[in-house]
């Protein structure tokens, strides 16, 4: 079924490539977020949480390291792909001249961000708050670049995608006791989420429209979170999936009252949690071998500085990893979770 599914939307947006005549399906597409959508933002930053070195990148374009947490493509890039864009939203801090190079879309996302701020001063990484100002420098920019009438309409017609959450719990609240000895994790839930809507409603205020949000993945699938959380077990940690699977359920409700209450608002929520628990669970069903070992080093803890190229035991042949490190999935397995974001996501350019 969840095959058909995907099918059925990529089927449904390659007639609509079609009927636009190559042109991408919406004008612009602008990122914000964590680890798992960033492209490079933190490649100049003071911090341990940067992924611009080998081997990270060596099945993307030329074999670079841009920054992204993969051996190659991310989801979004693969959606990117899937709308029509012929190159991917750059990141932002990257860019020397910020002109028409940001016509159609920017990445803003930071490796170790979350929607609580102080996860993100943890790593001395971006804030979404701090994502968001650099959205208002963007739009300026446009204006100059596109003019007024242009730049409004990039700006109301693009895709908005915001991935973030699982630093908050797995790099901030399971670590820290000052955090988990006086919060319950549903009060801790409760705090990201009013975060949330704040950032959904601030996106809002600036003329986002359309804006899809994932979901938490299976954190407790993850390798490093086995590692370290698993008690010298294999299998996902199932009190960290729990609290994965309560959290969604909140930011359902949180996205839904949100699209009741913010006028023209299209707010889609992506099951990330799903697809990728499938993968993980049942690897040999979608094409792969190892799901409990990601591919860098020994695939049980490494990521960001410790997944280098002095790393040992790093896999040859990454397509056939589930994880590339013990926290991001691999090209492989991103190329999947992209089929389902464009299932889900079909709404928001129909």
């Amino acid at each position: 079924m969840e095959y058909s599914r995907s099918f059925l939307a990529s089927f449904l947006l390659a007639l609509l490539l079609n009927l636009s005549n190559g042109q991408p399906l919406v004008p612009a597409l602008f990122i914000f977020g964590d680890s798992v959508v960033d492209v490079g933002n933190n490649n100049h930053k003071f911090t341990v949480m940067k992924a611009n070195f080998p081997p990270y990148g060596r099945d993307f374009e030329n074999h670079y390291p841009t920054g992204r947490f993969c051996n190659g493509k991310l989801a979004t890039d693969f959606t990117a792909e899937v709308l029509g864009f012929t190159s991917y939203p750059p990141a932002y801090l990257n860019l020397n001249n910020k002109g028409n190079n940001l016509l159609n879309g920017a990445n803003f996302a930071s490796a170790a961000s979350g929607y609580y701020e102080p996860t993100a001063k943890l790593y001395n990484a971006i804030p979404l708050r701090q994502q968001l100002e650099y959205y208002k420098e963007c739009q300026n920019k446009l204006v100059e670049a596109a003019g007024q009438s242009s730049a409004s309409s990039i700006i109301s017609d693009a895709i908005y995608l915001v991935s973030a959450g699982t630093s908050d719990f797995i790099q901030n609240y399971y670590i820290n006791p000052l955090l988990n000895k006086f919060y319950t994790i549903d009060q801790f839930s409760d705090t990201l989420l009013r975060f949330y809507s704040d950032f959904i409603q601030s996106l809002h205020a600036l003329g986002a429209r359309r804006i899809g949000v994932t979901s938490l993945p299976p954190i407790g699938c993850l390798p490093g979170a086995i590692t370290l959380f698993g008690f010298n077990s294999n299998e996902c940690v199932a009190s960290l999936n729990s609290d994965a699977i309560t959290f969604n359920v909140k930011l359902n409700t949180t996205s839904h009252n949100l699209q009741n209450m913010l006028p023209g608002l299209n707010l889609v929520v992506f099951d990330i949690y799903q697809p990728l628990y499938d993968l993980v669970t049942k690897p040999s069903e979608n094409g792969f071998f190892e799901a409990r070992k990601a591919c860098c080093g020994t695939g049980l803890i490494e990521t960001s500085i410790l997944c280098n190229r002095k790393s040992i035991g790093t896999c040859t042949n990454s397509s056939e990893y589930v994880f590339w490190d013990s926290f991001h999935p691999s090209e492989a397995a991103n190329r999947l979770l992209a089929d389902s974001l464009v299932a889900a996501g079909i709404s928001l350019i129909s």
